[in-house]
């Protein structure tokens, strides 16, 4: 806090932060009774953590949970006030959003900057939470950027049961493609995070949720629950996937509990789950934390370490102009917001003559390119393109832009002037314009633009032009017949003999609007849009007794990037697994697709980068998210990416998806005019080849070529795509060890009289015994019982290894003379096993025949 100075009455005092004055009252008042913890001391923690906080609250309506006198004790707590609203005593400073409900609407408060957390920690707000989706720069709601589950233990049950219920999860997320992280909620349970990339609406991530919570209940019935009645948690571990509606809210990371100890919401890593005293941390041991270590949960966050990406709306103004060639109003930043009445109507003579329409909102002109010109009353409802934001300078903007800059052409002013907001949301917007005396609108009009547009054709909107006196809703204005046509408008375009049709509205779309060239074809001189790509079939983790019945085919495991590929009419597009355009991205690949493949065909692949003729995905990485020409054509200079294709779904316009995969297999081969190379020289794409026998020699020889597994796929399996299914197997290689156990510490709630945990010891070089850690997760419900029952039989006073004090505590020891095995991924520095899952006993081994995995 900058500047502090004493005002009023003794406890008070005036703080000036990052320019904001906030007043602080009642500093010695005892929020958390049981620790004797203030609010100085509350305020003093989130100006703290402020750094590693505002990341996960940028851009979010927050909900508050206050306790204006206290969280009072476990015995008596204190009286909360849930608080949405923002009322009339709030600083004009803090940034805020109306959110419209069905019906009424909140103003919420974005927590942006420190200014308004400490403001939050004056008001007694010890708990901030936020939704899982953020507003833009005009305060529409966007799609949620982030998956979280709530692992929430019942009576019976504590954090051991959410960690193995979120190792589970974390599987099916990673086989999902997506990167989760825990956090330990503070209150009883675990959150689990992944960052999405915001193409899918909350319905769709709450759907995709809901059923990875009944698969997590169907794997582990014993101790996952979907359902929330009460009646079903005794012992159980509730996934509570409804945290992902839009309507619902979760603890922001880094907040404080109301709980009668200030815990918190803390990021951990995967490591720290194996922790067998895991436990919840309190807003102290979190100072002291983040003062040795990053934060383990920015990977949810946007590349450049920040949670919003709206801060400067003009980038993409700015990327596509060279102020130094164009008459166009190119400023260094974004100005000031002003009134947000502002209108604009502008002729462009482009390639295609069509207008520009520019709405003031939030300090830059909201623009959209409308093809067929604004609609007058009784005409047909128009389609509107939207494009980047302009600057407010664009209001006044008439001129010629030069041959061959972005939107060359000649503009001029066709009407402007105010406008009045009748309803501005995230899918409508209603507005009357008030023009100049003869301009183009002649009369004062209502306009009403509905977002339409979804994939591909997420920027459409329909312009429609309203009685002065009329209104219609989002859903009735795209349930309506649109004038003097009788279809639904859509604002898609479908294909029809070759020819582009129109939405029913008449509209149609300008080819110098900037549409991704990946979206459109060139047929008989007429655009068309290509069929959307369908999601890719997956995989289920399993092991080589999941493959010991029927007839397989074994391929390798690649690791890069999973790639679906259309191919038509000599072009390609590529899509990622979550339905990423790939293609600006790789167009390398795109382009040695179209050699390999003359004919039209949807390929199923994954893009390497190879290094000894071995995958390396760190180098691919450095190629990821790259969309700009110049950036791409550097990278792909530097790091060349192969293309290993191993499906076919489509071929010549027929859908072969159904057929057998040894036929679909040997149509690839049919297709494909290169293996591994050509006359011209090394290819990019290859088809590997798949084996046939037994799949200890398939997994054998994976090994040997460094590759990460190996995939067995039934022969007679269809192709099901965007399903999960265990006529696709994946077996990734695992490192084992075989260890013996010294001694073990019991559970917590319902695993108090059962293994917790087995300390385990592994010879030295010596051949010796030495502690090699402890392994808590793994055990099934049968594993845990057997072993106890072996464990009291050998017990003894004594370890029979060193064992470091923390790891000792509440241990008991036994015999050495039993021997398991886990899998691990690596070992530590201090010769721990890092991440050690049991395996089981190994009864048909002995101590004197384990030896150190030396990898």
């Amino acid at each position: 806090m900058a500047t502090r100075r004493s005002t009023g009455s003794a406890g008070t005092q005036l703080v000036e932060i990052q320019g904001r004055r906030v007043r602080l009252t009642n500093l010695d008042k005892v929020l958390y009774p049981e620790t004797g913890t203030t609010k100085a001391d509350v305020i003093g923690y989130y100006s703290a953590i402020a750094p590693y906080l505002l990341p996960y609250t940028q851009n979010r309506p927050a909900t508050r949970k206050r306790w204006v006198h206290g969280v009072g004790t476990a015995d008596d707590p204190g009286e909360v006030f849930f608080q949405k609203n923002l009322d009339a005593s709030t600083p004009d400073w803090i940034a805020r959003v109306d959110i419209e409900h069905s019906d009424h609407h909140n103003t919420y408060p974005l927590v942006n900057d420190l200014p308004t957390l400490v403001w939050l920690a004056q008001m007694a707000s010890l708990e901030v939470h936020v939704p899982q989706w953020r507003v833009d720069g005009r305060g529409a709601r966007r799609n949620p950027d982030r998956l979280v589950l709530d692992l929430d233990p019942g009576p019976g049950a504590g954090l051991p049961e959410c960690v193995e219920v979120a190792r589970s999860a974390r599987v099916i997320l990673e086989g999902m493609g997506l990167t989760p992280m825990p956090v330990t909620s503070g209150s009883k349970g675990i959150h689990l995070y992944a960052r999405l990339d915001g193409t899918q609406t909350s319905e769709r991530v709450s759907d995709v949720a809901h059923e990875l919570a009944r698969v997590l209940e169907a794997d582990m019935p014993g101790l996952v629950v979907s359902d929330m009645k009460k009646s079903k948690r005794e012992g159980k571990v509730l996934v509570d996937w409804s945290q992902n509606s839009g309507a619902k809210t979760t603890i922001a990371p880094y907040s404080l509990r109301g709980r009668s100890h200030p815990t918190v919401a803390v990021p951990r890593s995967w490591e720290e789950l194996d922790d067998p005293d895991l436990g919840h941390l309190d807003y102290t041991a979190v100072l002291t934390r983040m003062e040795k270590r990053d934060d383990p949960l920015a990977v949810i966050l946007d590349e450049d370490g920040a949670a919003i990406d709206d801060a400067d709306r003009l980038t993409v103004y700015r990327s596509k102009r060279d102020a130094s060639k164009t008459p166009e109003p190119v400023p260094e930043e974004t100005p000031a917001q002003g009134n947000d009445d502002t209108f604009v109507i502008q002729d462009h003579y482009a390639r295609r003559h069509h207008h520009d329409f520019r709405l003031e909102r939030n300090g830059v002109l909201v623009s959209w390119a409308v093809p067929k010109g604004t609609p007058g009353l009784g005409e047909k409802n128009r389609l509107a393109v939207q494009t980047e934001d302009h600057p407010l300078d664009y209001a006044t903007f008439e001129g010629s832009i030069p041959k061959g800059e972005y939107g060359a052409g000649t503009v001029t002013i066709w009407d402007a002037g105010t406008y009045e907001t009748e309803k501005w949301r995230e899918n409508e917007i209603i507005v009357t314009l008030t023009g100049r005396e003869g301009g183009g609108l002649r009369e004062k009009a209502k306009i009403a633009l509905i977002h339409t547009g979804r994939g591909d054709d997420a920027k459409n909107w329909l312009m429609h032009r309203m009685e002065l006196e009329g209104t219609y809703t989002a859903e009735e204005g795209e349930a309506r017949d649109v004038a003097g046509g009788g279809k639904r408008a859509t604002g898609r375009k479908q294909v029809t003999d070759g020819k582009q049709a129109t939405d029913g509205s008449g509209a149609d779309a300008s080819p110098d609007l900037p549409v991704a060239p990946a979206a459109r074809r060139t047929v008989g001189g007429s655009s068309r849009s290509s069929a959307r790509l369908p999601e890719p079939m997956l995989a289920t983790r399993g092991t080589t007794s999941d493959v010991s019945d029927g007839d397989w085919a074994f391929e390798m495991k690649w690791d890069g990037i999973r790639c679906l590929a259309r191919i038509e009419d000599g072009e390609v597009r590529l899509g990622s697994r979550n339905g990423i355009d790939l293609t600006v991205t790789f167009p390398d690949v795109a382009a040695a697709l179209a050699e390999a493949f003359p004919g039209d065909a949807v390929l199923d692949a994954e893009i390497v980068a190879l290094t000894k003729g071995r995958p390396d995905f760190g180098r691919l990485q450095n190629r990821l998210g790259l969309t700009k020409e110049a950036d791409v054509a550097r990278a792909a200079a530097q790091i060349e990416a192969d293309v290993m294709v191993f499906d076919v779904l489509e071929s010549e316009g027929r859908d072969v998806s159904r057929e057998p995969y040894s036929e679909r297999r040997a149509l690839l081969e049919e297709l494909a005019t290169v293996r591994t190379g050509t006359t011209s020289g090394r290819s990019r794409v290859q088809v590997p080849p798949a084996f046939e026998g037994d799949v200890e020699s398939a997994v054998s020889t994976s090994r040997r070529l460094g590759l990460e597994g190996v995939v067995a796929k039934r022969t007679d399996s269809p192709y099901r795509p965007g399903r999960r299914s265990r006529d696709w197997i994946k077996l990734p290689h695992e490192r084992t060890q075989e260890v013996v156990i010294i001694g073990w510490r019991p559970g917590n709630n319902s695993l108090a009289d059962s293994v917790g945990s087995l300390l385990v010891a592994v010879p030295g070089d010596d051949g010796e015994l030495e502690y090699a850690g402890r392994v808590g997760t793994g055990f099934t419900e049968n594993h845990r019982r057997r072993i106890r029952s072996l464990l009291d039989s050998r017990a003894r006073k004594t370890p029979t290894v060193d064992v470091p004090r923390p790891d000792a505590n509440d241990a008991n020891w036994v015999r050495a003379d039993l021997v398991g095995e886990v899998t691990f991924s690596e070992w530590t520095q201090t010769g721990r096993l890092r991440h050690p899952v049991w395996r089981g006993l190994r009864t048909d081994k002995s101590p004197k025949d384990v030896t150190r995995d030396a990898g």
